[in-house]
């Protein structure tokens, strides 16, 4: 199971993203130590998704520096390529932290309804030997948890959205 932190704010504009509500910075910043809580609490690896995260570098350095420390795996799904993340600020630094980068902007043309990359143009990008690429490749694209009160849980992307 992973921890997925969703950044908020995202200028690149991929027609159909299938996140959109994330695109406007707004609402109020979750300070870092609140959120490295959380992240300790749960076990659980680190994705960050968006929104950008490279829009936000410094707090993206920071939680992936936070998982490290804690000894969790690290991944990021970014609209940018590998090649531009080197020449954004604080680009390399996140790079190293990252034992997996889902990279490239969405391209509706291309959807995928399977596994974690949005379109096909979008590549899996191995920066430790932590994973294999079979192993990342099989990730299932949402989970469904039902808690002993009943409550449903889905995380990742709704199935039922990719259908259309």
């Amino acid at each position: 199971m992973r921890f997925v932190i969703w950044f908020q704010g995202c200028s690149l504009g991929c027609a159909g993203c299938f996140n959109p509500a994330t695109h406007v910075i707004e609402g109020e910043p979750t300070p870092i130590a609140e959120l490295v809580a959380q992240l300790a609490a749960t076990g659980s690896d680190l994705s960050l998704s968006g929104g950008e995260p490279m829009q936000q570098p410094a707090a993206a350095l920071a939680l992936l520096l936070a998982a490290r420390d804690l000894g969790r795996s690290t991944l990021m799904f970014s609209g940018y390529r590998l090649e531009e993340i080197r020449a954004l600020p604080h680009g390399l630094d996140v790079l190293a932290q990252l034992d997996v980068l889902i990279d490239g902007r969405y391209v509706a043309g291309e959807r995928l309804a399977t596994g974690l990359r949005g379109s096909a143009n979008q590549r899996i990008q191995l920066l430790t030997d932590r994973y294999s690429l079979a192993e990342v490749e099989v990730t299932p694209v949402a989970e469904v948890v039902i808690g002993p009160t009943g409550l449903v849980t889905l995380t990742g992307v709704n199935p039922l959205k990719l259908k259309r």
